[in-house]
């Protein structure tokens, strides 16, 4: 039962970490490309929302018939499913930006580049950093359920408890995944305060 458990923590892992830093990859230039075109910002975010809207498990139930089932199809049901909160995180953080600030910021010659690097991103970093907690929270929460199209993990222990009524599997499945939460939960919150807080940049122009 503790090596199941064992090979079932290390897939949901897997499952939960992998991915979530693939989406960061592929979402925070999505954010980026939506500040160049009003157009394919509002195609980005209404996707984003759309599927927000579809529950979790309508999520993971609309990739069977096009993917399958299996390891794969998983991998994206939890990228779907976490691609709202980076992307509108992201890019709402990029483009609230203070006009006065973007205004003088060019009046001194900077370019687009050099005010995304320098002026966006440290003013939208406690935003994107907020975006990528809740989607680690949420992609550990989707990993469980794509255990019903055969991904493994812990979700499978659960469902396996579930079906025979056998309270020390949900526990044994259950236990894990809620401390993974709370680990998540903890250690970003910690990074959070460490490294992402809000920059004065009044402050450092005039310093």
């Amino acid at each position: 039962m503790f090596d199941e458990i064992l090979s079932s923590f290390y897939v949901h892992i897997l499952l939960t970490y992998i991915y979530l830093i693939l989406s960061i990859v592929i979402d925070i230039p999505l954010a980026i490309i939506s500040l160049k075109n009003r157009h394919i910002a509002n195609f980005i975010i209404g996707f984003c929302n759309l599927v927000q809207a579809i529950p979790n498990f309508a999520v993971v139930a609309i990739v069977v018939p096009l993917f399958g089932i299996g390891f794969k199809p998983a991998i994206l049901a939890i990228f779907l499913r976490i691609l709202m909160p980076i992307v509108k995180n992201t890019y709402y953080g990029l483009i609230n930006i203070d006009i006065l600030v973007l205004e003088s910021s060019k009046g001194m010659g900077l370019s687009e580049w050099q005010i995304l690097r320098y002026i966006r991103f440290p003013n939208a970093y406690p935003s994107i950093f907020a975006g990528i907690k809740f989607a680690a929270i949420l992609s550990n929460s989707v990993a469980i359920l794509t255990a019903i199209i055969g991904s493994s993990g812990l979700g499978s222990i659960i469902f396996e408890g579930l079906a025979s009524f056998n309270i020390n599997k949900i526990l044994a499945g259950s236990i894990p995944a809620i401390l993974i939460a709370l680990f998540m939960d903890i250690s970003f919150s910690m990074i959070e305060k460490k490294f992402f807080t809000y920059p004065d940049i009044i402050n450092k122009n005039h310093s």
